[in-house]
Parts: C-alpha cells; sequence; structure tokens
C-alpha cells in the first residue's frame, strides 16, 4: 500500500522578504480582516454606517478611516467618490480568500489558542507577522542552518542592535523564536511555529504578484516598450515561481471559509465582549 502523500515544503529562505512585508503591511492592520469579511458575508456594496453597524465597539469615523485605507490599498472599490458612496470588495480583494484560510490553517496547527472566529483568528496572527523586518529576520534564522548568536543575527539582518533586539523579543513573546537557554548571549533559533511559516509567506508573496502589477502599470512607460507584451511574471528564479505558485493552489483547493458567503459567527457575537477602542473622537 503506498504511502499517504506528505503536503508540500515551503522554504523560507527563497522568499522576497521585502516583498512579503510590504504585502503584509497592507492586509495586516487590524480591522482589515473583520471589514473584508464583513463585505464578503453580505456580499453587496456597503456604506460606512452599514458596515460600522456590525462593529458597534468601534467609531463610525474610525471604520471609515479603514476602509479608505483599504480602497488606496486596492482592496475595496466604489463606484465614485461622492461623500457615501458604499465599498465592496475588489478583485484583488477577494483574491485574498486562499491566503487567508492558509494564515488560519498555520495558526490552528501552531499557535496555542483557544476557540475564535476565524476573522480573529487570522487578525491574531497577522499582528504576529506584520512587524518591519521580522520576516527579515525569520528568514536569517532559517538560513542559519542551527542556533545563532544575536551579533550573527545583527550581521545577516543587516539591522542595528537595538532594532534587532526589539524584533527577537517580539519574535519571542509572539511564540515564533527560541532561545537555547537562559542566559544572556544564548543564541536563538525558530520555535515551530516558525519553522512553518513557509506555506504562509509563499501564499503571500504570491498573492502580492497583482500588487505589482498594478504599481508597474501606473508609471509611464518609454513609447519604445509600450508595445511589449509579457506573458507572465516570474515570481522568482528557477522552481520558487513553481512553489509559490504550488501553496497558493493547495490553499485554494480548502473549503474557502473566509470569502464563502456561507453563514459565518457575526462580528457581534464574536466581539461585543471585548474592551472596545471607544465611541469618542
Amino acid at each position: 500500500m503506498p504511502a499517504p502523500a506528505q503536503p508540500p515544503t515551503f522554504s523560507i529562505a527563497a522568499i522576497d522578504a521585502q516583498r512579503v512585508e510590504d504585502a503584509l503591511a497592507r492586509i495586516g492592520p487590524k480591522w482589515t480582516t473583520w471589514s473584508a469579511m464583513t463585505l464578503a458575508q453580505e456580499n453587496r456594496p456597503m456604506r460606512v454606517r452599514d458596515v460600522a453597524a456590525q462593529f458597534p465597539f468601534l467609531s463610525e469615523q474610525f471604520v471609515g478611516k479603514r476602509l479608505a485605507t483599504m480602497h488606496a490599498d486596492g482592496l475595496v472599490t466604489r463606484d465614485d467618490d461622492r461623500r457615501g458612496a458604499p465599498y465592496q470588495l475588489s478583485a484583488l480583494g477577494t483574491s485574498l480568500a486562499p491566503v487567508l484560510r492558509t494564515v488560519s490553517d498555520w495558526s490552528r496547527a501552531h499557535l496555542p489558542q483557544g476557540r475564535m472566529a476565524e476573522a480573529e483568528r487570522v487578525e491574531d496572527a497577522l499582528r504576529r507577522l506584520r512587524p518591519r523586518h521580522s520576516t527579515a529576520v525569520i528568514q536569517v534564522l532559517d538560513s542559519g542552518g542551527g542556533p545563532m548568536r544575536f551579533v550573527h543575527i545583527v550581521e545577516k539582518a543587516g539591522l542595528d542592535n537595538g532594532l534587532a533586539r526589539q524584533r527577537l523579543l517580539r519574535l519571542q513573546a509572539d511564540g515564533l523564536v527560541a532561545r537555547t537557554g537562559p542566559r544572556h548571549g544564548d543564541p536563538y533559533v525558530l520555535a515551530d511555529a516558525g519553522q512553518a511559516l513557509g506555506a504562509v509567506y509563499a501564499s503571500v508573496e504570491h498573492w502580492s504578484e497583482p500588487v505589482a502589477l498594478r504599481r508597474a502599470a501606473s508609471v509611464p512607460r518609454p513609447a519604445a516598450t509600450a508595445t511589449r507584451t509579457r506573458t507572465s511574471v516570474p515570481l522568482g528564479a528557477g522552481t520558487d515561481s513553481a512553489r509559490t505558485a504550488a501553496a497558493l493552489r493547495r490553499s485554494a483547493a480548502a473549503p474557502n471559509v473566509m470569502f464563502s458567503h456561507a453563514p459565518q459567527p457575526r462580528v457581534l457575537a464574536a466581539l461585543t465582549a471585548q474592551p472596545a477602542p471607544g465611541r469618542s473622537r
């Protein structure tokens, strides 16, 4: 009897850390996933006040600013710029579904969380992944082949001592990095959750391709090159492109809980017990 197929592995060393961090800066801000999930659940254009009605612990002004940022980043669209015009998920925003599914699966498998709504789980995971230079530090530790001392991490990541120390402390607190001992100077290693980030990074990097294409399309090109046609945009050299594409296909093959329009736990029911940021302006 043949052995069961093993899930593919994805190399953290193969990803473009800067590209991943740029994408995480777009999708990682708090309430972005909640807002996208609300728009997907309703499956219709929604005005700011209608989205805000799903978040009674947030001010309408705050929700408006979040949606405006998502609009600037291409995650939502609106028919025009008139005050009060409704928002809906863009094609780019909808294409986030398999990425968020991969993030959720990673969180379930590797983070010690209790029961929580899917959007809350994803936002918790993105909070751990989003800080600048965190991806670079994780990539350095992954490529080191074993425990690494602080001075070597600083050198390979190209960070100053203070920033590197802050990032390592944050990554430790978030369960992605660990130290091999309690003494000052003991080396660092990736925790199990950090080692398992390959598929997450590959999906995020692959999703970011439309963002890169949109940016490139907005830059005027010389007339001599205007008629060139590109059939594809490589995601990396050699097998890197196949790896990232496989990550997206694998996550897309799973039941799409995040943006399926199937009945989901309402934001109100999931979060009304949380401390409110306040309605004050």
